[in-house]
């Protein structure tokens, strides 16, 4: 348990900006930052972070928060995770009890699983760097890499002992439990026996976008044909292959700052490009490019460059992982290395300057690169040179912006020598089809039930009403402190309320109470600060422990939050809302209670109609004056406000 003084220190402590910053690529915008959705794909930014309230808000998803709620979103964290992130990050101790095995066995299935990666890694660097065996083998390969100290501390690179089961027992012995060691794969359960999945290689801790890690690749250092030379982690609740690159949590910020990602394909590349100082590189790690993966990347930048070895048949089967970026709006650039020759080891045999120089000098547009290189296969086989076509045309055709679209199809009919109008026709041919495609999976028009219509009627009601809830709690967080209301009271005294007093005391008067539970709770909290005479601080409530509370109140906040009818009512191109609060913050009140009034009288209608049918004459009569009662307020309540002046 964090006490609530350490968590206000890490509220005080963590940047949002520079926090959210590392997993999205933030410009700025007058006095915030914007940036791509990372929670949607995305071609307009609509993810916004506000430095002087410490909130996002991301449009295209509704999500929002503040610093904490932002990675337990996007990092899938619980609340004592993401806070535990941000104080490691700014070196913020938390003195928390060490957990023994029973509170251990009690963490959901998540949880359990980064730990015990996370202990793994330790061990596997332990060895590495403390045993004997480990320094034999696994430091002295690496070392033969010419990876040096500070990049094999960097990567946190391990080794797994021989012993078939050195790992398991003794990850058993210090509390860790056997379902778990299956679960992340780190060990292997047969009938009668158990074996370490890992044993004997150098490993690879595959880190996510917050440093956590979340599975291993491990590399043999045996000759045996009969056994992988690399393994992974099997897919897991925490480890989803497809949706990782490997490197990428090293890379974030020099991809940030350098407009660019390099991809290639496996993870000595990446380490040997750090060494040679380049850090904006990821990894697929051997397999084809997903979606998923792309999009990690185009959360930093939209600007991919792809370093491929000399080997043309590798080359021509991973061009469709390449269309997939040209699909998702992405900026395509190919360098190829000579032949026999990958990053990891050109880079050793030239200085940072030459590396860094063949791969500025030898960029190439994807398009163009693929055009060159099939045609070397169809040039005098005519049947070739049209399939050739076909495919270029593909490539192109799912590039969404048109004026890049336009771009290539000059440079392949130069290339190609094909007439401009053919590549053209055939692209429009193809983007019908998708479209056509997208219509029919993607956009089949909704079915409606007869009742349907009368279900949409009433939800709209209850939308209304939780958005005038809403419009109060947004007035009492925004001009909560403000002294612009005038009374009179019983005595014939004039007062000047603020607009959190007049706001209680009208809904305390009439008895009055939320319909939404958590807007409740938040009155209530605001309530106590104005009885107890403080001020209403909007950040108390941005930051509070109550998840929910925070993302209400940071929706309630956003500059952007659709503003109540009453507020449209007054809207002009001069005024503004603080303006106008001595007409917009009664007419609310008003309306909430009319709200209620309207809901009394449905009520009481109801239970009279009852009454008729079953001949209450008792409660006829007192159901008959209950809503006239009723019907006189609201008859008042639309009409002025009676003795109240409003400055």
């Amino acid at each position: 348990m964090i006490d609530h003084s350490t968590i206000e220190r890490i509220f005080s402590a963590a940047d949002i900006t520079e926090v959210i910053g590392e997993f999205v690529n933030l410009k700025r915008s007058g006095q915030n930052y914007k940036g791509l959705s990372p929670f949607t794909n995305e071609k307009t930014p609509s993810f916004f972070v506000s430095p002087s309230k410490g909130i996002f808000k991301c449009f295209s998803s509704g999500i929002g928060g503040n610093v904490v709620t932002f990675l337990m979103e996007h990092e899938k964290l619980s609340y004592p995770e993401a806070l535990k992130y941000l104080a490691k990050k700014y070196n913020i101790e938390i003195a928390e009890k060490e957990e023994s095995v029973e509170e251990r066995q009690q963490k959901d299935d998540r949880e359990s699983m980064l730990a015990l990666n996370l202990y793994a890694q330790k061990l596997f660097s332990e060895n590495l760097n403390s045993t004997e065996e480990g320094k034999a083998i696994g430091l002295s390969y690496f070392h033969e890499r010419g990876f040096r100290e500070d990049i094999i501390e960097k990567f946190q690179l391990g080794y797994a002992r021989e012993q078939k089961d050195s790992f398991t027992k003794t990850a058993l012995h210090n509390g860790y439990k056997l379902e778990y060691l299956e679960k992340t794969g780190l060990t292997i359960k047969k009938e009668d026996y158990t074996f370490d999945r890992f044993h004997g290689r150098v490993m690879f801790p595959i880190h996510g976008l917050s440093g956590q890690v979340l599975g291993f690749g491990g590399r043999i250092l045996k000759s045996d044909g009969k056994t992988a030379k690399y393994l992974n982690s099997p897919e897991s609740e925490v480890y989803h292959k497809s949706n990782i690159l490997y490197g990428l949590y090293f890379a974030r910020q020099s991809i940030i700052k350098h407009d660019k990602c390099y991809l290639v394909e496996g993870y000595t590349d990446v380490i040997s490009m750090h060494q040679a100082g380049i850090e904006n590189v990821a990894a697929s790690s051997g397999t084809s490019l997903t979606i998923e993966q792309i999009r990690l990347i185009k959360r930093f930048t939209k600007n991919i460059t792809v370093l491929y070895d000399g080997d043309e048949a590798g080359i021509k089967a991973s061009l469709r992982g390449i269309d997939l970026i040209l699909e998702e709006g992405l900026n395509v650039k190919v360098v190829l290395f000579p032949d026999g020759e990958d990053p990891d080891s050109f880079s050793k045999k030239k200085s940072t300057s030459e590396f860094h120089d063949y791969i500025t000098n030898n960029e190439s547009d994807f398009i163009t690169f693929k055009t060159r290189l099939l045609i070397k296969d169809s040039s005098s086989d005519p049947v070739r040179r049209a399939t050739l076509i076909s495919d270029v045309v593909r490539s192109v055709a799912v590039i969404p912006d048109g004026i890049t679209r336009t771009v290539y199809i000059r440079e392949c009919s130069k290339i190609l020598d094909v007439d401009e109008r053919v590549l053209y026709t055939e692209i429009r041919k193809l983007r019908r089809k998708y479209a056509e495609q997208k219509f029919k999976t993607e956009l089949k028009p909704p079915s409606y039930e007869q009742d349907d219509f009368k279900t949409e009627f009433h939800a709209n009601k209850e939308i209304e009403s939780n958005f005038i809830e809403k419009d109060i709690i947004r007035l009492l967080l925004s001009y909560g402190n403000r002294e612009v209301i005038k009374v009179v009271n019983s005595d014939g005294i004039e007062q000047i309320l603020s607009v959190a007093d007049y706001i209680t005391s009208e809904i305390d008067n009439d008895d009055l109470e939320f319909k939404d539970n958590t807007l409740n709770i938040i009155y209530n909290e605001i309530k106590s600060q104005v009885t107890e005479g403080k001020q209403i601080e909007d950040k108390y409530f941005l930051f509070h422990t109550n998840d929910s509370i925070a993302r209400i109140c940071v929706d309630l906040l956003t500059s952007t939050y659709q503003l109540s009818k009453i507020w449209q009512k007054h809207e002009s191109y001069i005024e503004t809302e603080d303006m106008k609060l001595t007409e917009i913050v009664p007419e609310t009140i008003n309306a909430f209670k009319n709200q209620k009034v309207l809901s009394l009288m449905k009520d009481t209608s109801k239970q009279l109609k009852i009454a008729q049918d079953t001949d209450d004459r008792d409660n006829i009569y007192l159901l008959q004056q209950r809503y006239i009662i009723l019907n006189e307020l609201k008859k008042n309540l639309s009409k002025n406000l009676g003795d109240r002046i409003i400055l």
